[in-house]
């Protein structure tokens, strides 16, 4: 228990990491699915947030996986993330076949691709209803209510970082940053395809590839697959291995 506490601990830490003055909404984004998976009881994670014209775009994921299921949901708009979406409410799916009435195409695709549960959280602050939070596991079965409650205070969090205070001040909600964040998700999945190629890689590692040299450089992520991208920076300088660095 006490280990799990150190994690939690650690997950709210790194979540606050990336809150600092010029921080990198992408790189937040990632953070919050990655601890989601690693905490809660689920096997993969996504994000949706939405644009300026009030449309769902996926912003990060945890798997490749995850990703396309995301993508097929926002196409067809059907799905646990489009309603939690429109009613600013979690939807709990414990068994997705189940549903297949409610939502026949989002339940075909999800089985297809070995997902049996999903629950989505609202990301919110107030009245406002930014995006969602989507939890997809491979077993049917509900999630706790303590691991609900702790993926929304995850989702709450992260919120409260896209919204950032001084946005709010300023009354440009969202538009700025939001869009910041979608113009580097469309280059980190370019740059994401540049290691994949080049080092013969899935794209999961690639995309591992790509934080662990931005994160080690301390380089925002999406800089460093802009450069990628732009041909600025040889892919092999990226796929290099890391130095063994010290822990801190």
């Amino acid at each position: 228990m006490a280990d799990r506490e150190r994690q939690v601990t650690r997950a709210f830490v790194a979540l606050a990491d990336t809150l600092v003055d010029d921080y990198d909404v992408a790189d937040l984004l990632h953070t919050l699915v990655q601890q989601c998976v690693e905490l809660l009881d689920v096997a993969a994670a996504g994000l949706t947030l939405v644009d300026e014209r009030g449309g769902l775009q996926l912003l990060a994921s945890s798997t490749e996986q995850a990703r396309l299921l995301e993508l097929f949901q926002l196409d067809i708009d059907e799905g646990p993330c489009i309603e939690c979406f429109t009613t600013s409410t979690p939807v709990l799916v414990a068994d997705i076949a189940a549903q297949a009435v409610r939502w026949p195409r989002f339940a075909a695709e999800a089985a297809k691709d070995g997902f049996a549960s999903v629950h989505a959280l609202p990301l919110r602050l107030r009245k406002q209803t930014i995006g969602a939070l989507n939890l997809f596991g491979h077993d049917s079965g509900d999630l706790s209510a303590d691991d609900v409650a702790l993926a929304q205070g995850l989702a709450d969090t992260a919120t409260i970082g896209i919204l950032h205070e001084r946005a709010l001040r300023q009354g440009e909600i969202l538009s700025e940053q939001l869009q910041t964040a979608l113009n580097s998700r469309v280059i980190i999945e370019q740059a994401k395809g540049v290691l994949a190629v080049s080092g013969q890689l899935s794209m999961d590692a690639a995309f591992r590839a790509l934080r662990g040299f931005a994160r080690r450089n301390n380089l925002r992520l999406s800089d460093v697959a802009r450069a990628l991208a732009d041909r600025d920076l040889a892919p092999a300088v990226v796929l290099a291995p890391a130095e063994t660095s010290h822990s801190h």
